[in-house]
């Protein structure tokens, strides 16, 4: 009788060993999260969810139980991906002691394979804090969406002091003990710079093709999210066009009793 193998879950150490760069995407269902899996190395449920899937206009109040319950669910549609949970904003920054509270209580709880947390230089020390007991952890540097009005709102950043800022956040972030480092619409030749000096994964979102693994948020990609598109974004389908096909086919089905048709029923009665 054969067996089915499964395949082995990505590890935070089996990312690093990867010749080719790390595949990423966002997921925050279960069925999304199926549907990636087999494709994607790494799926981060990102705090994103607040804009994509809650209709918020940014990051700031999505709150750890609302990471939690998204990232059980990516756990479960996920079977090959190492699986990454955002630390919402206000859950860690207060001290590194908030940080390890919120962080394992995440992991526990969804048994997520890592956590992701913004900042640089300043979250240096609760980087180091997370990593020495035991949690693996993704830092984030350049557009930092949770400080999204400190930036001046979503622009591209390097230019000028700006580039010595984010080399300097980058190397804290992997001195800190940080596996891998998230970079956020930051200009090409410092992310690639950034890239080069690191010893840790790079991951761009609007940075470099040089970087060791690309993420995008699924529902730009995939063309399901329309009110706003990154310029760095590339869409991949057009799956909002798709949707909106169906339902309106569904509608005119319905409303011309069409639908459900003696397919779809048990015991109809056919008229004669």
């Amino acid at each position: 009788m054969s067996k089915q193998v499964v395949a082995k879950r990505h590890t935070p150490r089996s990312l690093a060993l990867l010749d080719a760069p790390v595949v990423s995407l966002t997921a925050y269902t279960a069925p999304m999260a199926k549907l990636m899996d087999p494709h994607c190395d790494l799926l981060l449920v990102g705090d994103s969810l607040g804009m994509v899937v809650y209709g918020m206009d940014s990051t700031l109040a999505v709150t750890t139980e609302m990471m939690i319950a998204h990232g059980q669910a990516v756990v479960r549609g996920s079977q090959k991906a190492c699986v990454a949970i955002d630390l919402p904003f206000g859950s860690y920054q207060k001290s590194p002691q908030q940080a390890f509270e919120t962080a394992a209580e995440v992991m526990a709880r969804t048994g997520a394979g890592c956590v992701k947390l913004e900042g640089g230089i300043e979250m240096a020390e609760t980087i180091q804090f997370l990593t020495q007991r035991g949690i693996p952890v993704i830092g984030h540097i350049g557009l930092k969406p949770q400080a999204v009005h400190a930036h001046g709102g979503f622009r591209m950043l390097g230019r000028g002091t700006e580039a010595e800022q984010i080399m300097a956040d980058a190397k804290a972030v992997a001195d800190a003990g940080a596996f891998a480092v998230v970079i956020e619409s930051t200009l090409e030749p410092v992310a690639r710079a950034i890239t080069e000096a690191l010893p840790i994964i790079t991951i761009g979102i609007g940075a470099s093709p040089a970087c060791g693994g690309q993420v995008l948020v699924g529902e730009d990609m995939l063309g399901l999210f329309t009110d706003f598109t990154p310029r760095f974004v590339k869409r991949f389908a057009n799956l909002a066009a798709e949707v909106d096909r169906a339902v309106a086919d569904y509608a005119a089905a319905v409303r011309s009793r069409q639908f459900p048709g003696p397919e779809q029923c048990v015991g109809l009665v056919k008229k004669d």
